[in-house]
């Protein structure tokens, strides 16, 4: 059913309401420029205005028509809660469609704002705590969705490090990577297990991009300033992976083809799922782990402080 899916599959969505996080470049402004050509109402949630309003320009010269640009870190709870709170208020209606886009990868270690691990403060905790303060739009709107863009690299570790979350004792930058992307499967499978039990119509899905040649995949090196290597990252990402506009239709399926079950995962179909078409992929057996996956959602919770209006 979805291997020969492209963007001429997207339905129309006119007047439907959509944020993207992340979408000044990269797959986010794929994302969100592809939606923005359907009909839908985009918000480009970024942390740097200028440039989420220079990629706002392009999505409207190619014909979008309802695009706005409004300022998330995603690693900054009280930047979480003025956007969500700034967005409700906003459009009252509802939301759509929540794609939880935005990410660092395998960077040197560093502490967030609030004082966690930058990796998983910017890949889950903040767009946890995103989406719990958008679950009342969210569930206000009949069949709406949410997508964690998750990655390949939670199979390079065996479970989630509970004793040492934030690398404190340990770190290495994949590693702490590849427990981030772990961290945003599970929390997909808790939230639907949540949402099914409480009879809502919305679905958390998640998806991966393959092996995508974006801007994320050399920002190591470019933070570290070590531009030979982030020139070197780039030139493999182009040779053995695929661009971003081939890199976000899995995205695009979890965020709007009909029939697909709360909590699917879509990915590429090729090769270590590297690139290719989009299909449904597997988990590990760690991201399976429901236990583990309970036991997140608490520890998110708690550090967060944001409650989910979800049930156990």
């Amino acid at each position: 059913m979805l291997m020969n899916w492209t963007t001429s599959d997207l339905p129309q969505l006119e007047g439907r309401r959509v944020i993207v996080t992340g979408s000044n470049s990269g797959l986010g402004f794929e994302a969100a420029m592809a939606l923005a050509l359907v009909g839908a109402h985009v918000t480009l949630a970024v942390r740097d205005l200028a440039k989420g309003a220079t990629a706002s320009a392009a999505i409207t010269l190619a014909g979008g028509r309802f695009v706005q640009v409004s300022n998330l870190d995603v690693a900054d709870l009280s930047s979480v809660h003025a956007f969500a709170e700034r967005w409700s208020q906003e459009h009252p209606l509802g939301l759509d469609l929540l794609i939880n886009n935005a990410g660092i990868m395998a960077i040197p270690r560093r502490v967030s704002v609030d004082g966690f691990e930058l990796q998983l403060a910017t890949n889950h905790l903040g767009h946890f705590a995103l989406t719990a303060l958008l679950m009342p739009a969210i569930m206000a709107v009949p069949n709406s969705r949410i997508v964690n863009v998750a990655s390949n690299a939670h199979k390079m570790v065996k479970g989630m490090n509970f004793d040492d979350l934030m690398g404190e004792k340990k770190y290495g930058a994949w590693n702490q990577y590849g427990q981030s992307k772990l961290a945003n499967l599970l929390f997909t499978s808790e939230l639907q297990r949540r949402l099914d039990l409480v009879g809502s119509s919305t679905k958390a899905m998640v998806a991966h991009p393959g092996y995508s040649a974006t801007n994320l995949t050399s920002g190591s090196a470019r933070l570290q300033k070590k531009a030979f290597r982030a020139k070197i990252s780039d030139t493999v990402s182009n040779l053995i992976g695929q661009d971003a506009q081939q890199g976000v239709l899995p995205i695009l399926v979890a965020a709007t083809a009909p029939n697909l079950a709360g909590n699917s995962y879509v990915g590429p179909d090729g090769w270590k799922e590297w690139k290719g078409k989009p299909s449904l992929v597997e988990r590990t057996p760690a991201a399976n782990n429901m236990q583990a996956a309970r036991e997140l959602w608490d520890v998110s919770e708690t550090l967060t402080g944001v409650h989910f209006p979800l049930d156990a």
